[in-house]
């Protein structure tokens, strides 16, 4: 029996239920963005307990790389380019909050000074430079195994991680 070509509208209804039904994840763009000391930037948000790798929640539509230059000029008042992907991080559920993939990238060593007159008040209490050893007292308990797993990556290696353990290695 021979197959009926579907039509366009019956394709993109088909589309929209699969839309409606498949799962939806949240994704999340950060930053590595180190100081030539070797610290890393740390911003304490207002929102929040903990303080947090600077970027934000992806915009449906929008690119990962793009998100974390986005949000870093919008709340640090500085601007950043993505150097590559230092990790792909899959979190499970935490404190309510449904699992997330968690997109970390390189943003290379900054020289300029922050300027907490630029920072976006409803979202940046402060920032701070901290070596990443000293991380695990300010951020949450992900967050810390992370910074601590990414302590041993090698530019152009992109790391997989699992709850912010490694999982493997993507070329």
């Amino acid at each position: 029996m021979a197959r009926r070509e579907e039509t366009e509208q019956e394709r993109l209804t088909r589309i929209a239920i699969l839309n409606n039904r498949l799962p939806k994840k949240r994704n999340i763009a950060q930053g590595l963005l180190r100081n030539p000391a070797g610290e890393v930037l740390l911003c304490e948000l207002t929102y929040k307990q903990e303080w947090d790798l600077p970027g934000g929640v992806v915009d449906p539509g929008e690119p990962p790389a793009g998100t974390v230059v986005r949000e870093i000029a919008e709340e640090l008042g500085i601007e950043v380019a993505a150097a590559g992907l230092v990790a792909v991080n899959w979190l499970p559920p935490w404190r309510g909050w449904d699992d997330a993939h968690l997109f970390l990238f390189d943003l290379g060593v900054f020289e300029g000074t922050l300027d907490p007159g630029r920072f976006l008040p409803r979202e940046i209490a402060d920032a701070h430079w901290v070596w990443p050893a000293d991380a695990a007292e300010h951020v949450a308990p992900y967050t810390a195994r992370m910074l601590e797993v990414v302590a041993s990556w090698t530019p152009g290696e992109t790391l997989y991680l699992e709850n912010s353990e490694r999982s493997g290695t993507v070329a």
